[in-house]
């Protein structure tokens, strides 16, 4: 894993909340949910480099670490929240109740538009929102982020090692991350569960970038980008991967 924070030390300047502030219009979605915006439109606050939005975020999460947030006064922007959402990414995110993508990337209500499954494994109804947050929401990032310690993650090493038996629907989902566990015990150094943590973060990214028919040209269009991460639960630092 690579630490991202000595990396971002332009500060973006783009407010969305003062943007929003401003009265940006808004479009209907096919949803028809008033509020969205039609991707990429120029004047949306959202409408920056994905270079941009991570940098944004990977700065909020030197703030979260620090223990210096930036907002304190969430009914502020609510009003305005009313009228539209402009998120700047879209994460897929494991489901562990320690990881709060909005406080670890310390932004507001309406900056990310979240989806979150145990081992953060792509499934159709979550590539099915993560398609409706690029294509209408317009996020310029899309982030897979794992996080250490993962449950999801040692109960497939648990499963491939000791043929563990698991009730209900769970066989299922480790099914998703297992592949992942068989490549990062092939690795000559590390931790297994560290390494498949991160293994698995990498199969879910590199999954979403052939993923027809939307994300995928979003991706090769250079629209969007779609990058890795691990949230690590000691100090709330996310490293990308």
């Amino acid at each position: 894993m690579c630490d991202f924070h000595h990396e971002t030390s332009q500060k973006f300047q783009v407010s969305r909340r003062n943007l929003l502030k401003a009265g940006v219009a808004a479009s209907v979605t096919p949803f028809g949910m008033t509020g969205a915006f039609s991707a990429f439109a120029n004047n949306a606050p959202n409408a920056i480099t994905p270079a941009d939005a991570l940098a944004r975020l990977m700065e909020g999460n030197g703030r979260y670490v620090a223990n210096m947030p930036e907002q304190q006064d969430f009914s502020a922007n609510r009003p305005n929240l009313v009228k539209a959402q402009f998120p700047i990414a879209s994460i897929l995110s494991c489901s562990d109740s320690r990881v709060v993508p909005d406080m670890a990337f310390d932004q507001d209500p309406g900056d990310l538009f979240i989806m979150r499954v145990a081992g953060n494994v792509m499934s159709p109804n979550l590539l099915a929102s993560l398609e409706y947050g690029v294509k209408f929401l317009g996020t310029p990032l899309v982030i897979v982020m794992g996080h250490t310690s993962c449950g999801a993650v040692g109960a497939a090493i648990d499963v491939l090692q000791n043929e563990a038996d698991l009730p209900g629907h769970l066989p299922e989902l480790i099914s998703a991350i297992e592949p992942a566990v068989i490549k990062a015990k092939a690795e000559k150094s590390g931790d297994l569960l560290n390494n498949s943590i991160v293994q698995n973060v990498r199969e879910q990214v590199a999954k979403l970038k052939i993923s027809a028919p939307i994300v995928n040209k979003f991706y090769n269009d250079k629209k969007i980008d779609i990058v890795g991460a691990v949230y690590d639960l000691k100090d709330g630092r996310v490293s990308l991967v």
